[in-house]
C-alpha cells in the first residue's frame, strides 16, 4: 500500500487547477505476478481516467519473455468502473511485433470499506500459435490486490 501513496503523490502535480480531480492506485505483489496501476481520475460526467500507467511482471519462466514483462498506458485501460465503493478494472495488452499473437490481461475487482478497497486480481497471459504449440499456450494467476482511491 506504501508503494500506492507514493505512486498516487507523484499524480498530484497533474491535478493541480483541477480541484474535482484525484486519482487511483492498484497493486499486487505475490509469488505470481508483481503489479502497480496508477491513474488521475476526474469527478463527475463518469469519472474519466487521465494519465493512466501501470507495469506487469510476470514470474513464471512458463511464459514468454517479451509478455512476462509489460508496461501499459491508457490505451490498455479496456474497462473502468468505480462507483459505490467499488473499483473495477479490465487492462489488455497484446505483444507487439512480428511473433505469432500474444497478449496480457488483467482483471481486478475490489470493494471498499474502512481499511480501503481490497479485491481480487486475474491475469492472463496467451501466447499464440507456432509450431511448438500448435494451440497456443495460455498462463493464468490470481491473488488478492489492494487498490486505493482519493
Amino acid at each position: 500500500m506504501r508503494r500506492i501513496t507514493i505512486a498516487l503523490m507523484s499524480l498530484l502535480p497533474l491535478t493541480s487547477g483541477a480541484v474535482a480531480s484525484g486519482g487511483f492506485g492498484c497493486d499486487a505483489k505475490d509469488g505470481k505476478v508483481e503489479f502497480l496501476f496508477e491513474s488521475g481520475m476526474t469527478r463527475g460526467m463518469g469519472s474519466p481516467v487521465f494519465n493512466f500507467r501501470g507495469s506487469v511482471d510476470i514470474k513464471s519462466k512458463d511464459v514468454a519473455a517479451d509478455l512476462r514483462q509489460m508496461e501499459f498506458d491508457g490505451a490498455h485501460l479496456a474497462q473502468y468502473w468505480s462507483e459505490d465503493g467499488q473499483l473495477n478494472l479490465v487492462i489488455y495488452r497484446e505483444r507487439e511485433g512480428d511473433k505469432p499473437h500474444g497478449y496480457v490481461q488483467v482483471v481486478i475487482r475490489t470493494k471498499g470499506d474502512e481499511e480501503g478497497l481490497r479485491g481480487r486480481y486475474e491475469l492472463t497471459a496467451f501466447d499464440g500459435v507456432n509450431d511448438a504449440t500448435p494451440e497456443g499456450k495460455t498462463y493464468t494467476a490470481s491473488g488478492k490486490v489492494e487498490c486505493m482511491v482519493e
